[in-house]
């Protein structure tokens, strides 16, 4: 199994115009071969001393992919081709954590 840890900063005010895009676009995501879980986060104020600060403009979105081969299908799906220009004004800028679990 891949775990795909994506964090998406977004302009400033984006966030629930990026997060109803992304409803429209999970759905599709789920029923791709190999997909195991695909789910947006939110920062949320836990009260724990060592959490960073909340990030009102990043949405982290939390995968499982059965293989690294479903990961990239994933990436070149054509809902995913559609979904990416739908969202750029939006986005400041994407890190993929790829991790494999032990």
């Amino acid at each position: 199994m891949i775990v795909v840890v994506a964090t998406v900063e977004l302009g400033p005010g984006t966030r629930e115009r990026f997060l109803a895009e992304l409803a429209v676009v999970a759905p599709a995501v789920r029923r791709e071969a190999g997909c195991v879980e695909y789910s947006a986060a939110l920062d949320v104020a836990s009260g724990l001393a060592a959490q960073a600060p909340l990030r009102p403009d990043v949405v982290t979105i939390v995968e499982k992919w059965d293989s690294l081969p479903a990961l990239a299908a994933h990436a070149i799906a054509p809902h995913m081709q559609a979904y990416r220009p739908r969202v750029a004004g939006y986005v400041v800028s994407t890190t993929l954590q790829v991790l494999a679990p032990q």
